[in-house]
């Protein structure tokens, strides 16, 4: 999964209206996929210890914690 640059770029603008570089961006982008991944991986293992197939929103909130 690829996060898109204009899409990450309009993330830190709507923070507080700056100008944003193309890797700054792109690092953003990096990151955030890195973070979803393991929190993915983690609600994924929520879901098992519950015993259920499908992974719930509930599982992810308790995967933050």
């Amino acid at each position: 999964m690829e996060l898109s640059i204009s899409k990450m770029k309009e993330m830190v603008k709507n923070q507080g209206d700056k100008r944003v570089s193309e890797d700054a961006a792109e690092e953003l982008g990096q990151i955030l996929e890195l973070f979803a991944g393991d929190l993915a991986e983690e609600s994924v293992a929520v879901a098992e210890e519950d015993g259920r197939k499908t992974v719930r929103g509930e599982d992810v909130k308790k995967a933050l914690k």
